[in-house]
């Protein structure tokens, strides 16, 4: 894929995500999140050095939320 290819679907990308975060019927704020977390692994994806910080964050965030289980 061409970078002027790349820049064009990124351009579309974007405009598609503002237009849900202006719709406001059946929005939640779990579907804000997963918008937010789609946009962090493409911009993951495309710079290398954040990749290894963002999946850091990520592990961060699912140990957190995962319970400790006791016996």
């Amino acid at each position: 894929m061409s970078f002027s290819k790349l820049v064009k679907k990124v351009k579309s990308e974007v405009v598609f995500y503002k237009g849900l975060l202006k719709d406001s019927e059946g929005a939640s704020g779990i579907e804000y999140a997963i918008v937010a977390a789609m946009v962090a692994v493409v911009i993951a994806g495309l710079s290398g050095g954040m990749g290894t910080t963002i999946t850091t964050l990520f592990g961060t965030i699912k140990t957190a939320l995962t319970p400790a289980v006791t016996p």
